[in-house]
């Protein structure tokens, strides 16, 4: 029960918003033995649903903290969702980054992951947009040291991102292109800007 108060309504709200895109979606109910049931808690769960279909790879915290729901409560969901296979998860250094199951494949997660990240994001759109760019180049552009770019090229090399054989250069930027275009309201504005040039930057093979 709420007290109708401005954060109950805020709350309400949003999770009404995101439940719209969960309740779209295949597996909007649970199954618990061998009989499907519906709770008072579906919209939680459908709006949990939602958001990462929006948001794919967001970690625990930032789930939690934009549909504004308490740490037992979105654990709770969670446990359940992933129960029920609706939702996967996968563990990323300190994170654990959760997505809509059946969704993407294991390289899209890996990007996905990345691309939630500040640093890696930028380092990824600016080579797309200058191919050319050299360490010292990104450090100046994204107001970081060069240690910094080094440490994430090196995870980004790992991870089969970019290639350092010759300068730095992105694996694969057909598709690390298409998630940052598709999902870029949820990234930052450095996504927006490069989803509303992408066409110019990666030609795509018929």
């Amino acid at each position: 029960m709420t007290d109708g108060s401005p954060v109950d309504e805020s709350k309400r709200a949003t999770l009404r918003r995101f439940a719209a895109l969960g309740a779209a979606s295949p597996l909007t109910r649970l199954v618990d033995g061998d009989a499907t049931v519906e709770t008072d808690d579906s919209d939680v769960r459908d709006a949990i649903r939602g958001y990462l279909a929006a948001t794919p790879g967001a970690h625990f915290s930032k789930l939690r903290d934009d549909l504004q729901l308490g740490t037992g409560e979105a654990q709770h969901h969670l446990r359940q969702l992933v129960d029920a296979g609706a939702v996967e998860s996968r563990k990323d250094g300190d994170y654990r980054r959760f997505f809509v199951a059946g969704r993407f494949t294991d390289r899209e997660q890996v990007a996905l992951g990345y691309l939630r990240r500040d640093t890696p994001r930028g380092m990824l759109v600016e080579l797309l947009r200058n191919p050319e760019a050299t360490g010292a180049d990104l450090a100046g552009r994204l107001d970081v040291s060069r240690p910094t770019i080094s440490k994430y090229a090196g995870q980004l090399e790992a991870a089969g991102l970019l290639s350092r054989t010759d300068g730095y250069a992105v694996e694969a930027p057909e598709t690390v292109l298409m998630l940052l275009v598709r999902y870029a309201d949820s990234f930052g504005d450095d996504a927006a800007a490069l989803a509303a040039e992408a066409d110019g930057l990666v030609r795509f093979e018929g």
